[in-house]
C-alpha cells in the first residue's frame, strides 16, 4: 500500500509544465485559425478543410515518430519539434499584421504544424511513464490530464479574449510565447529509469508497434472507440457558426470553445481527489453514452447558458474517457514498444478530432449544424453497443492499483 504513495519527481513538474505550454498553444492556435477561416470564408465547408489539413501529415508521418520516438533521446524530438511551431507562428502573425492573410496561407500554417506534432505527440506521450515510479503511474496520468485540461480550457478562452481586445494577432503571437514556453520547460525534463533496448527506426519496427495493438484487444478497443466516437460526435469545428447562431460574438465563442476543456478540468480534479477507477471498461462505456447524448443536447440548444451547460458535460464525459483510456494503453504496453504505440494511439487521436472536424463541417454543408451535431452525438450510443458486443475483454477490463507498466 506504501508504494501507491510514492512520491512524484521534480522533474515530472517540469515536464507538467511543458505539456501545460503547449497544449494551451496548441488549443489557442486551432481555436484562432477556425475562427479567421470562417471570417475570411463564412463558409463551414472550408472549416471541415482544416482537419483534412491537420489529419494528412498525422495520418503519414506519425507511425515514423512513434519509431524515431523509441529509437533516440525523446527529450530532444520534442525540442527540435518546437522550431516549426515557432516559424509559423511568427509567418500568421507577419501575414496578418501586414493584411495579406489567407484560407490557403492558415491550412499551410496548420499543416506544418501538424508536421510537427506527429513527431512531438507519440515522444511526449512515451516520455510519461518514464518520468515517475510505477506505483505512481495511474496518478501521475490524471495529474497530466488535468494540467492539460487546464490548457485546453485555457487556450481558447485566451484566443476569444485576445480576438476581441486586440485582434487575431494578438493570438498568433500569444501562441508563439507559449512554443517558446514549452521548449525551455523541456530543459529540465529528466527520466527516472535508463530507457530499453533502442533500435534505429524502420519499417519492421514500425510493424512491431501495429501488431501489438492489434492482438490486445483493450488496446485496440480504447483506441477504436474514442476514434469512432469522436469522429461522430466532435462538433469543434461548427463552433464559429454556432457562437452565430447564439449571436454572441469572439468571446461567447472564446467561452463556448473553453467550456468543453472546463469541464474536462472539472472531472480532472474529481479524479485527482478519488480513488483511481478499478472497473475501467464498463465506466469508459459509460462515459461515451453521456458524451453522445450531452453532445446531441449541445446541437438542440439555442439558449446559451444551456449550450455551455451541455458542452461541460460532454467535456467532462470525455475527461473520464482520456485518463482510463492512457492509462489502460501505458499499463498494457512495454517501454520497448511505447513510443510506437503512442504514434498508434496519435493516428486514432488524429483521425477522430480531424476527420470529426471534417464531418462536421461537411455535412452542416450538405445538410444543417444543427443536423450534423445531433446526428453525430446520437451516433456515438450506437457506437458503445457495437464496441461492449464486440469487444468483452475491454467490457470487463480493470486496472489494479499498483501494476507494473506493460505488465
Amino acid at each position: 500500500m506504501a508504494t501507491a504513495q510514492a512520491p512524484i519527481p521534480a522533474s515530472f513538474w517540469a515536464y507538467i509544465a511543458s505539456r501545460f505550454c503547449g497544449a494551451t498553444g496548441m488549443t489557442l492556435l486551432r481555436a484562432a485559425v477556425y475562427w479567421h477561416v470562417f471570417e475570411l470564408s463564412g463558409s463551414t465547408f472550408l472549416l471541415g478543410l482544416i482537419g483534412i489539413a491537420q489529419f494528412v501529415p498525422a495520418f503519414a508521418l506519425t507511425l515514423v515518430g512513434g519509431a524515431v520516438a523509441d529509437a533516440y533521446d525523446r527529450r530532444r524530438i520534442m525540442r527540435l519539434a518546437q522550431i516549426p511551431l515557432l516559424a509559423s507562428a511568427a509567418v500568421l502573425y507577419g501575414a496578418t499584421a501586414q493584411g495579406a492573410a489567407t484560407v490557403p496561407l492558415l491550412y499551410a500554417a496548420v499543416f506544418a504544424n501538424a508536421v510537427a506534432f506527429a513527431f512531438d505527440s507519440p515522444a511526449r506521450q512515451a516520455l510519461l511513464p518514464s518520468l515517475v515510479p510505477e506505483a505512481s503511474f495511474a496518478r501521475a496520468v490524471t495529474i497530466a490530464s488535468t494540467a492539460t485540461a487546464l490548457a485546453f480550457a485555457t487556450g481558447p478562452a485566451l484566443a476569444g479574449l485576445l480576438i476581441g481586445e486586440a485582434g487575431i494577432g494578438a493570438a498568433y503571437v500569444c501562441y508563439g510565447v507559449l512554443v517558446a514556453g514549452n521548449a525551455v520547460g523541456l530543459g529540465w525534463v529528466r527520466e527516472l529509469r535508463a530507457r530499453g533496448e533502442r533500435r534505429a527506426p524502420s519499417w519492421h519496427a514500425v510493424r512491431e508497434g501495429l501488431a501489438f495493438v492489434r492482438r490486445n484487444p483493450v488496446v485496440l478497443g480504447c483506441m477504436a472507440l474514442d476514434m469512432l466516437a469522436v469522429v461522430l460526435g466532435s462538433a469543434t469545428a461548427l463552433l464559429p457558426v454556432y457562437a452565430r447562431i447564439l449571436d454572441v460574438g469572439p468571446r461567447g465563442y472564446g467561452l463556448l470553445t473553453s467550456s468543453l476543456e472546463l469541464g474536462a478540468l472539472a472531472m480532472s480534479l474529481l479524479l485527482v481527489l478519488r480513488r483511481p477507477i478499478e472497473r475501467a471498461g464498463p465506466a469508459l462505456l459509460g462515459a461515451v453514452v453521456v458524451y453522445g447524448v450531452a453532445t446531441a443536447l449541445f446541437g438542440l440548444s439555442r439558449a446559451f447558458p444551456l449550450s455551455i451547460a451541455a458542452y461541460l458535460v460532454v467535456g467532462m464525459a470525455d475527461q473520464v474517457s482520456v485518463v482510463l483510456r492512457q492509462t489502460a494503453i501505458q499499463l498494457s504496453t512495454p517501454d520497448a514498444l511505447r513510443g510506437r504505440v503512442s504514434a498508434v494511439n496519435m493516428i486514432f487521436i488524429a483521425a477522430s478530432n480531424q476527420l470529426g472536424a471534417a464531418r462536421a463541417g461537411f455535412l452542416a454543408a450538405a445538410t444543417s449544424p444543427t443536423f450534423a451535431v445531433v446526428s453525430g452525438g446520437l451516433g456515438c450510443l450506437l457506437v458503445v453497443a457495437l464496441t461492449a458486443w464486440r469487444l468483452p475483454a475491454l467490457r470487463r477490463y480493470r486496472i489494479h492499483p499498483g501494476a507494473p507498466a506493460g505488465g
